[in-house]
């Protein structure tokens, strides 16, 4: 408190003190002890609200002790109860976060993971995936601007994420604690398997097999792929000490329409403790039908290539780059994007009217707007040869087919002429244009539906930057290329549209997220937020059946069927009260990504511990990293002295003792008679 203050305190219990004294003990002749407890009571209450009047600030002084974090981490995996040290993993934690003086130093939490990264209650050692890359970006979030330690129970080996050795910030140092036995076995195992999900009939398919030998003896290994009963290839492999991997590429035939499910096998005459890493299961749907799609241009410009790449990295679509001359009949696609089109597109118009091939229309600034008046009859274009530039807003009301909001509205612009654009017919717009912050009336990608026929419509340039972008944000063009995908879905279907659509894949492995999505439109197909979505699922061998109900989730239903064995399920969705349904069948195959591994990751462990200046222990060295922590001098608790100012004013009990002075005071002077 500053000099100021202290004076005016001493002047208030002065006043306080006077005022009292002169208004009950001044002049009076008997001077008893209520008169005395009054001139208290009086004081009290006098000084209370001088106190409150004049606020003085108080400062108190608080000292804590921040201590560093030790964030204790255990892999939850299934490979650990493979490798045989759930046991190991169970007690070598606690001796850690139960030690006095690691407790004393450090502020231990512990956490365990698997899939996911989560606060650590129970160990069951069930997990169906190892993402050590997901635990380096939660520490990250938990403790910033920190410098650490983090002990890391686990094997090494993982099965999703990134790469976790360089996943970890510079001011963590990781402890890693190799669970398993690090002695090499003798292993031969199919570590992976590349195929395309989809084939096309009489085709062939390549299969990527990758095989990896865990020895140093010389080997003959026999490799194999067989569909049902049959061998479709078979090959002699050899390992060495110094051939540890080999790659295998296979050409298959396609030749009939469906799921076509094989068997990779590697065997050899050598007895290995492992062998369920010796076969892999995988499948290919072949499908009779590609769609022909022909982008059809005047001019160069990136986006052609953008959209070409976006469109083919699903393996249906095929996309031909054209000029307008060059297009002698349409009868061979089954969509036509016609990008900018001019004078020259008459004949392409013309054509299409008896063809009626689906179209997706791109304008842009090279594009004659007065042609495309004549042409089409959905817009009517009145745009000035100026220039401009449109962001997106995303429309929730779409309802053509499911899309979410992959972060439009903070693309890029596209470029167009400016002006205005009429819609003379029925449109299902997902993205409107605006101008900075003002929204415009004008749609921006929107889609039409006359019978059979669907058109899409996307009035700027550019949309490579959309795609470039959506890389830039989340490091892959999987988003754009998937709504990409929607798009040319939409066109590639003239089918009317459904009340349900369920998505759903052909085929899961065993131990994978098993999600099925479903839409349910009402009868003016807006998306139905009330619709009771229920699923049958039954195994088709042993006619088992379970009932789930299907959650809401934005803009469509989902209902999660993790954990179901391997084998042949069919299924039905159904609306209850409108009763519509939708029938299907997939195949979770017999794959257990968590079972493949005979050691631990060790080198991978060493060299995330290098990079981190951290240092690799094994389960009967924790005594000594226990003093290694003890020990260490960069992790030293820290004293944290603060100041907290409160003003007088706040304290609520002052003005509540004023209040039950000045009514004891009253009380008793009615009590004595002396109001």
């Amino acid at each position: 408190m500053t000099t100021s203050t202290v004076l005016l305190l001493l002047l208030s219990v002065i006043i306080a003190a006077g005022l009292s004294f002169y208004q009950y003990l001044y002049k009076v002749k008997n001077q008893s002890k209520w008169y005395w407890f009054l001139a208290f009571l009086r004081f009290i209450s006098l000084l209370s609200v001088f106190l409150l009047l004049i606020n003085p600030i108080i400062s108190r002084k608080i000292i804590e002790i921040k201590k560093t974090p030790l964030p204790i981490v255990v892999d939850n995996s299934k490979s650990i109860s493979e490798l045989k040290a759930t046991k190991e993993a169970s007690s070598l934690y606690r001796a850690i976060s139960e030690n006095k003086a690691i407790t004393e130093k450090y502020d231990v939490q512990l956490f365990s993971f698997a899939e996911e990264f989560q606060s650590l209650e129970k160990l069951d050692f069930k997990g169906n995936q190892s993402h050590i890359d997901g635990v380096a970006k939660n520490v990250k979030q938990l403790y910033r601007n920190t410098n650490y330690p983090i002990v890391l129970f686990t094997d090494g080996n993982q099965t999703m994420g990134n790469d976790y050795v360089f996943g970890f910030q510079e001011n963590a140092s990781v402890y890693p604690i190799v669970l398993g036995d690090t002695t090499t076995i003798l292993d031969i195992k199919i570590n992976q398997i590349n195929v395309n999900k989809y084939a096309f009939l009489k085709n062939k398919f390549p299969v990527e097999v990758f095989l990896q030998y865990n020895g140093n003896e010389s080997i003959t290994t026999n490799f194999s792929i067989q569909s049902g009963n049959q061998t479709v290839h078979k090959q002699t492999i050899a390992f060495s000490k110094d051939k540890k991997a080999q790659a295998v590429t296979v050409l298959l035939n396609a030749d009939k329409v469906g799921i076509a499910k094989y068997k990779a096998i590697i065997s050899s005459n050598i007895k290995e403790r492992n062998t369920v890493n010796n076969t892999k299961n995988f499948a290919v749907e072949v499908i009779d039908q590609r769609s022909e799609i022909a982008l059809i241009s005047a001019i160069n410009h990136p986006d052609l290539g953008a959209l070409k790449r976006s469109i083919e990295q699903n393996q249906q679509r095929k996309v031909t780059i054209l000029k307008p001359n060059e297009v002698k009949s349409l009868q061979n696609y089954n969509v036509l994007i016609l990008y900018q089109p001019n004078a020259s597109f008459k004949p392409i118009f013309d054509q299409n009217k008896v063809a009626q091939v689906n179209t997706f229309l791109i304008t842009g600034t090279a594009t004659d707007f007065n042609f495309l008046n004549q042409k089409q009859d959905e817009f009517w274009f009145k745009l000035a040869n100026q220039k401009e530039d449109y962001l997106a807003t995303y429309e929730s009301g779409f309802n053509l087919f499911s899309q979410s909001n992959i972060n439009f509205e903070n693309f890029p612009p596209l470029e167009n002429n400016f002006g205005t654009i009429a819609v003379k017919a029925k449109v299902n717009t997902l993205l409107s244009a605006r101008i900075r912050n003002v929204q415009l009336q004008n749609p921006l990608l929107t889609f039409t539906e006359n019978g059979s026929k669907r058109s899409a419509y996307l009035f700027g340039e550019n949309i490579w930057k959309w795609r470039l972008e959506n890389h830039l944000s989340k490091k892959s063009f999987e988003e754009f290329d998937l709504f990409s995908d929607k798009i040319m879905q939409f066109l590639v279907s003239n089918s009317s549209k459904k009340n349900l659509n369920v998505t759903y894949e052909s085929f899961y492995n065993a131990g994978e997220s098993i999600e099925i999505t479903a839409e349910y439109f009402n009868k003016n197909y807006e998306f139905d937020e009330k619709a009771q979505l229920t699923i049958q699922i039954v195994n088709s061998k042993t006619k088992a059946s379970k009932n789930y109900d299907l959650l809401k989730s934005n803009n469509s239903y989902k209902v999660n069927l993790d954990g179901l064995e391997a084998g042949t399920y069919s299924f039905k969705v159904t609306e209850k009260l409108s009763n519509s349904s939708f029938s299907g069948a997939f195949e979770v195959l017999d794959f257990e990504i968590e079972k493949q591994f005979v050691n631990p990751d060790k080198n991978r462990l060493e060299q995330l511990a290098a990079n981190t200046n951290g240092m690799v222990y094994y389960p009967n060295q924790m005594e000594k990293l226990i003093q290694n922590l003890i020990a260490n001098n960069n992790y030293i608790p820290t004293q944290k002295e603060t100041i907290k100012k409160s003003p007088l004013i706040d304290w609520v009990w002052l003005l509540i003792i004023a209040v039950i002075a000045l009514a004891t005071e009253w009380f008793v002077r009615k009590y004595n008679g002396l109001l």
